[in-house]
């Protein structure tokens, strides 16, 4: 832990206590009991009372409250013979005051001004489009009761998409429009999609159904996540405008648009497995006619979904299995392929066994915190349970691209009922 010193402790002692006030009754006016806004020093320095507490620490502390205490800004309780201070009590009357010499010193923005950055931006996008004008009622009505809404900073960047989505009316992929409206490809992925996208289907009274994922309904407005593509090979021949197309003729499969979807008239499966496969280097792996390989490249969008869909009407007889990263990830594209798509996926070199395999050893991976958090979820059910009990009891996870390689280095592949 970064030890803090003197000034840092200023800053913590006031912003602390200033922040305590401006959510309290005595901001808006409403309190009815005269209670002090107060801090225990042990809420800024957990080992402040305690006997391995170090000496340093403590004596900054002390000291940032006692220049605190000279300014006016506070009071505080040190017992007689003693040197820790029992509490600290905000001075009421010098809040706007510390305000003032916070931002002066440490960049502090008060209550106030940080209410007066969402009202501009409630001024800046109000009755600019639907959903985004029902986003400004709802900041309108936070602030008209005196609080800042919750998470502020990134509402303008909510807003900011949701007025160009709604006012959209051509086709553009995904990084498209966060370039357009952040200046920069991956912000609206990374940073505001979801928001913007439950805000959509709020507004717009469309929940998400049990077959697509949140971000689909961007599509409602001519934003596509990436120009959609199936990519297959194996034992699979597809119809279309009056001719067969073999596709196990190719070695390394094909690749279409998938608006070409609605002109392949017929499907036929030459083969016992249906193979999904998460990663592009794995499915680069994949070969044989024994199998059709699907590339999924993570959770399955709606055209790949429409696609398998197809096959499995035509062909409910065929084995539909998944082979991806053995880690929560993987396991979680599985558990959603399975839920949208309706097919019974079974898992393929996703098990114990690989976990186990010597010639992986040196490619086990580590589980974060996030890691053991998402595998406990799914160690409830039943298909999981198995492996994911081993993972979390030994910490490790595989990434799937050392499993294909041998797969493929041994010939494997060609017994994909395997």
């Amino acid at each position: 832990m970064t030890k803090m010193d003197q000034s840092d402790y200023v800053n913590t002692i006031l912003t602390q206590l200033t922040e305590s006030y401006r959510r309290s009754r005595k901001d808006d006016g409403t309190n009815v009991i005269n209670r002090r806004t107060a801090l225990k020093p042990e809420k800024l320095y957990r080992a402040y009372r305690q006997n391995d507490g170090d000496p340093m620490e403590i004596e900054a502390l002390n000291e940032a409250a006692k220049q605190c205490a000279e300014a006016g800004f506070i009071r505080y309780v040190m017992p007689n013979y003693s040197n820790e201070i029992d509490t600290i009590y905000l001075v009421d009357a010098q809040i706007e005051t510390i305000e003032a010499y916070l931002k002066e010193h440490y960049g502090y923005r008060s209550k106030h001004e940080r209410m007066n950055s969402v009202w501009a931006v409630v001024h800046r996008y109000e009755g600019k489009s639907p959903a985004a004008d029902e986003l400004c009622r709802e900041l309108r009505n936070s602030l008209e009761h005196n609080r800042v809404p919750a998470n502020a900073e990134q509402k303008e960047d909510i807003l900011r998409a949701l007025v160009f989505i709604e006012n959209n009316d051509v086709p553009l992929y995904l990084r498209e429009v966060s370039q357009m409206v952040y200046g920069t490809t991956k912000y609206f992925e990374e940073k505001t999609c979801d928001a913007v996208c439950r805000k959509l289907r709020a507004h717009y009274q469309r929940p998400c159904g049990h077959d697509e994922m949140l971000s689909e309904i961007l599509e409602d407005f001519q934003i596509y996540p990436e120009q959609q593509r199936i990519c297959l090979k194996g034992g699979i021949t597809i119809q279309k405008g009056g001719q067969r197309i073999a596709i196990g003729a190719f070695s390394g499969g094909i690749e279409f648009a998938a608006d070409e979807l609605a002109d392949i008239e017929a499907i036929h499966v030459h083969a016992q497995r249906f193979i999904t496969v998460e990663n592009k280097t794995a499915y680069y792996r994949c070969t044989g006619k024994d199998a059709v390989f699907f590339y999924l490249g993570g959770y399955a969008n709606r055209t790949q979904r429409d696609f398998l869909k197809r096959v499995y009407l035509d062909h409910p007889q065929l084995s539909f299995c998944h082979f991806g990263d053995i880690d929560a990830g993987g396991f979680y594209i599985h558990d959603n392929l399975c839920a949208l798509t309706g097919i019974p996926f079974m898992l393929w070199h996703m098990s114990v066994q690989e976990l186990q395999d010597p010639r992986f050893a040196g490619c086990l991976l580590p589980l974060t915190t996030q890691d053991r958090r998402r595998l406990n979820k799914l160690a409830q059910h039943a298909v999981y349970h198995d492996t994911v009990t081993y993972m979390l009891e030994r910490g490790v996870k595989l990434e799937q691209e050392i499993v294909s390689y041998h797969l493929y280095k041994t010939d494997r592949f060609g017994h994909a009922s395997e």
